[in-house]
């Protein structure tokens, strides 16, 4: 059955139509260079995402979920280590984790960020955790100053899950910014086409302030060569941001901190709009960039119910994600069952996530708002 949408989900042609002549112009930049892999376009996007994410180094990589295993491994990550993450965030990070050869261990999550909960964590180390892998689920940064001092406290790796951050922060000890990839010993970006800064297909990134980690990464991202056929890294592979998705990219970043804003700018329509709901609203706060608007509804049945009928009213809608990590089939091996994370999995059956992106009209906000009141009458 094809949906004659009102408010689509998510509309990627739209939101390239006023950047269409600067990509254009990109790509044929590429063209005609004559040089396509970890060129000139790689290493200035290298240069200004860094940059824009307040660190020394950026290595551009394959995919979102390279970057994750790329990360691990460059960190030393191995068999018989333990990374601890959450299991609210599809199943990218314990894939990396299980491809590094280490072992996931899942922590509960806060009801009301729905991010990894510091006193979960804490309570999960043993003498084999080596790493932590906090997600900054649906674009509001963890609880990183709790995070951290749980990692410094147990002497632990913390690389970031960024793929929904760019462009968001959250204030340290002294109330300063501090942007995702800042916080961790490495952090790991996506630039899938939906994100918050997005490719025209798959691309990722690693960033750090360690100079021998990010030569490492650069060796691990292309076999663990340290020069031409010469290989001084085990875990190595294939995997580089190539230099068309950096052209593009770099005609999209300076337009990021706009973005990031009429997203916030959305969030607050619906916020005002969906108030006197018996909805539970996502937290706001100044550094969150609403990748993702995800709404709680009372129980299971409710959602249901209510996605149907926006679905049916053609207001496209998603859930991020309807079956935690733990429960999935491929990872029974782990030995979690359902009852091993109580918040991840009731907040599973009762999220619900509503069309949110630059693009969004006033009146597009409005017309899913009222939808969903009508829905739950």
């Amino acid at each position: 059955m094809t949906i004659a949408w009102r408010v689509p989900f998510g509309d990627l042609q739209r939101s390239h139509q006023a950047l269409q002549t600067e990509l254009l112009a990109a790509a044929r930049r590429v063209i005609e260079s004559g040089w396509y892999i970890l060129g000139a376009e790689v290493t200035a996007f290298e240069r200004e995402f860094a940059a824009l994410c307040g660190v020394e180094h950026c290595i551009g990589v394959a995919s979102g979920a390279e970057a994750l295993y790329l990360a691990l491994v460059a960190a030393g990550i191995g068999p018989g280590d333990e990374v601890i993450t959450v299991a609210n965030a599809c199943m990218y990070d314990v894939a990396a984790i299980l491809q590094a050869g280490a072992r996931p261990v899942f922590v509960d999550v806060d009801p009301v960020t729905q991010n990894m909960d510091p006193a979960a964590l804490a309570a999960a180390v043993t003498p084999r955790a080596k790493a932590i892998m906090p997600v900054h689920l649906f674009g509001r940064l963890a609880e990183m100053p709790a995070i951290m001092a749980v990692a410094e406290r147990h002497g632990l790796t913390v690389i970031e899950d960024a793929a929904q951050a760019h462009g968001a922060w959250r204030a340290d000890a002294e109330g300063a910014p501090r942007m995702a990839g800042q916080w961790g010993h490495l952090a790991a970006f996506s630039f899938y086409p939906s994100k918050n800064l997005g490719a025209l297909g798959d691309g990722g990134a690693v960033v750090t302030n360690h100079a021998e980690t990010a030569e490492r990464l650069r060796r691990l991202r292309m076999y663990g060569w340290e020069r031409k056929y010469y290989t001084t890294e085990t875990g190595g592979r294939n995997s580089r941001l190539d230099e068309l998705q950096a052209a593009l990219l770099r005609v999209k970043l300076p337009h990021l901190a706009a973005a990031n804003a009429a997203r916030r700018e959305r969030a607050g329509w619906y916020a005002a709009a969906l108030a006197d709901l018996p909805i539970g609203l996502p937290p706001d706060e100044p550094g969150h960039v609403y990748h993702l608007y995800v709404i709680t509804l009372p129980d299971r049945a409710t959602r249901d119910r209510l996605r149907a009928h926006l679905l049916a009213h053609g207001i496209g809608c998603d859930i991020h994600y309807p079956v935690p990590t733990h429960l999935q089939p491929a990872y029974a091996e782990l030995g979690y069952h359902l009852g091993s994370l109580p918040v991840t999995e009731d907040l599973a059956g009762r999220i619900l996530s509503l069309p949110m992106y630059p693009e969004l009209s006033y009146d597009d906000v409005m017309l899913v708002a009222e939808t969903i009141r009508t829905g739950l009458v």
